[in-house]
């Protein structure tokens, strides 16, 4: 069965290619990207594919908040349901650290701009739909006050792995809450130094195959071994669903780091 599937920065590494595994096998895909010629150079590769998968594109910039919701609203106003949505867009180094709204620009696109979108898009994912968000073996307990900016973190590493331990601890709050009434929400840690864009020039290194965690991905999306899985990680470098970082089983931390993201959006966003 087709099954309409959103996966957020999906014009290269990862998620192009977990793109290109999802339209092969027929599946409808929405694109997303914030440049536009890598945008139309994306969907013209997958439409290359197959004859059976579709494929649409969706231009927004994750690190403001206004866009997310821009994205959020126009993949609403196309479909009535949405069966998996995959928070795949990351960023790691970037000259321009802070945004706009004063944020710090990791924890803006790894893990307030899935919130939110994941908020947003709820309404379409019905029981049986799913939400994979996009973890990492790099887990380092959060500053609120990091993630809201007021302290500033110079250290890309620092506020990278914050941002992923941060994700990885909504997506435990919002799985869990919403049980067996669905839809799954489940953190994935796709593999370690794979070779990405973002290992590339955050590192200095070709890193492993990207398909591992293309892999992955698809699995998450699609496969039984996930239907059930709301709230818990799967760290691919293991092979299995294993515990997180601690702070992330800490209900209280958890907590406190949802209403951090819930005060961010409060101040950014008109609702």
């Amino acid at each position: 069965m087709q099954k309409v599937i959103l996966v957020t920065g999906s014009t290269d590494g990862i998620g192009l290619v977990t793109a290109e595994m999802l339209i092969s096998q027929g599946h409808h895909v929405l694109l997303h990207g914030r440049n536009p010629a890598k945008l139309e150079a994306a969907e013209k590769s997958l439409r290359a594919i197959s004859p059976d998968g579709r494929v649409e594109t969706y231009i927004a910039d994750l690190s403001h908040m206004e866009e997310v919701e821009a994205l959020a609203n126009a993949v609403a106003a196309g479909h009535d349901k949405l069966d998996v949505l995959i928070n795949n867009a990351g960023i790691f180094h970037t000259p321009d650290v802070i945004t706009g709204d004063g944020l710090d620009v990791r924890f803006a696109v790894n893990t307030i701009a899935p919130y939110l979108l994941t908020q947003r898009l709820m309404p379409l994912l019905e029981p049986n739909g799913r939400v994979v968000n996009l973890s990492s073996a790099a887990q380092s307990p959060v500053d609120p006050e990091a993630l809201t900016g007021v302290v500033k973190l110079s250290d890309d590493f620092t506020a990278y792995a914050q941002s992923k331990l941060a994700i990885t601890m909504w997506s435990r709050t919002m799985g869990l809450a919403s049980g067996n009434a669905g839809p799954a929400v489940i953190a994935v840690n796709p593999g370690s130094m794979l070779g990405s864009k973002m290992v590339r020039e955050g590192f200095g290194v070709t890193g492993g195959d990207i398909r591992i965690g293309a892999d992955i991905l698809n699995r998450a999306a699609l496969s039984e071994e996930f239907a059930s899985a709301s709230g818990q990680y799967f760290d691919n470098d293991a092979g299995r669903f294993a515990a997180p970082h601690a702070d992330a089983l800490d209900s209280g931390k958890c907590d406190e780091i949802v209403q951090a993201i819930e005060k961010v959006l409060a101040e950014t966003t008109r609702s």
